[in-house]
């Protein structure tokens, strides 16, 4: 017989353990519990929380001591209470057997992304405490997974991104000439399993090689009392061929895999998520030359026909722009959101899981290998009839 009479007590949730939730959403579930003889309850009620918070400590000398200054910082976005028996100030005999009491919240309209940092964190969980006379509470937690979705068909992570930037390879007190580089992507936002197709130009005009890279880089910051921190993370890579002394180089939408990494997070007040493509090119002997594009990473993808918003004749430009003369045939779709977080639960992975180091290879079953979306080109429009009528064919009056 166990402790109290209580054999079990827990919670579920009717998505199970993989399941996530959005803002506006209802959170459903369960109490279990298992009593083994007659159980006097005085109250039972299920809590449930989330928020984000940040935290993390700096040193610093003050003559010959340490002084370490802390900083932290956070804030609520669910806060929600139910009583499932209520406390009246009598006691409620439950009989031996298995007990079920169903819960149920309504989620505001409006959350942050879970998320896991080194300095701070975003996380959601329900709580359920059984009180009962003279006995310690009895309690049970669940942590549940927010995904805010973030839909990248919008007119301002459908444009175009793109750059250029120029420095001079030197050595010591002598210049080695001129290196220029220039880069281009076909839109802002994209969805884990998407390719990035980079654009990419490299002018080479040192005496020296140089080499061009590109990386998908993660960057974390904290908040907290004025301050931040900051983390960085390479997620994915892409290196090129040594471009010789005097020569040029061009990238015709070298492709660039997004691994399973969670969504931006923009719109929390103590921590954020961003993303950016950086196009660097190495200079021996000096220091490199980096160009940095801004990426959303989106739970949404890419409707199938695209967004009218998108202007169809400057998404043709910036192909042809690029040495594309003709359109390759329009893929599938990208996959949806909750298709790559259901691949990767079913492996028993976090949703979202470490960062994998630089060196590493970014190669996973889980994607297959997915083009971007291009429009086809509208036809040329002219005044002209391009299938005139014959002379033979001379129109008849109408009063003949």
């Amino acid at each position: 017989m166990r402790r109290g009479g209580v054999r079990t007590f827990a919670l579920e949730l009717a998505r199970g353990p993989g399941g996530a939730y959005r803002g506006g959403e209802r959170l459903c579930g369960r109490v279990l519990l298992e009593a083994t003889a007659p159980l006097r309850v005085r109250a039972l009620e299920v809590a449930a929380r989330g928020g984000a918070a940040t935290h993390w400590l700096e040193g610093r000398s003050v003559g010959v001591n340490a002084v370490s200054s802390d900083f932290a910082a956070a804030e609520t976005y669910l806060r929600r209470r139910q009583q499932l028996i209520r406390d009246t100030g009598e006691t409620t005999t439950l009989p031996a057997g298995r007990h079920e009491f169903p819960f149920s919240f309504q989620l505001p309209p409006t959350l942050v992304t879970s998320f896991e940092g080194k300095h701070g964190s975003v996380r959601y969980s329900i709580k359920a405490t059984l009180h009962r006379p003279w006995v310690p509470a009895r309690r049970a937690r669940k942590v549940f997974t927010v995904i805010e979705p973030v839909d990248i068909n919008t007119p301002a992570l459908l444009a175009p991104q793109a750059g250029a930037r120029e420095k001079v390879a030197r050595s010591w007190y002598s210049n080695h000439g001129l290196v220029s580089l220039s880069a281009k992507i076909d839109r802002k936002g994209y969805t884990p399993g998407e390719v990035i197709p980079v654009f990419a130009e490299i002018d080479n005009g040192s005496t020296r090689s140089v080499l061009p890279r590109a990386v998908v880089v993660q960057t974390q910051t904290f908040m907290a009392r004025g301050a931040r921190k900051q983390k960085r993370t390479v997620v994915a890579s892409l290196s090129g061929e040594p471009v010789g002394p005097g020569r040029r180089a061009l990238w015709q939408g070298r492709a660039l895999r997004i691994p399973p990494v969670g969504p931006s997070i923009l719109h929390c007040r103590v921590l954020h998520v961003d993303y950016a493509l950086k196009v660097c090119v190495d200079i021996p002997g000096t220091s490199k030359l980096l160009l940095e594009l801004p990426l959303v990473i989106g739970t949404v993808p890419l409707h199938p026909f695209g967004s009218r918003s998108s202007s169809v004749g400057s998404h043709t430009s910036f192909l042809l722009d690029w040495g594309l003369g003709t359109l390759p045939e329009r893929p599938e779709a990208p996959p949806e959101y909750s298709e790559v977080v259901d691949n990767v639960a079913a492996t028993g992975q976090s949703p979202f899981p470490l960062l994998r180091d630089s060196n590493m290879s970014l190669e996973s079953p889980f994607f297959a290998y997915i083009q971007e979306f291009r429009y086809r080109p509208p036809p040329l429009y002219s005044e002209e009839d391009p299938n005139p009528p014959s002379e033979a064919m001379r129109p008849r009056c109408m009063t003949c």
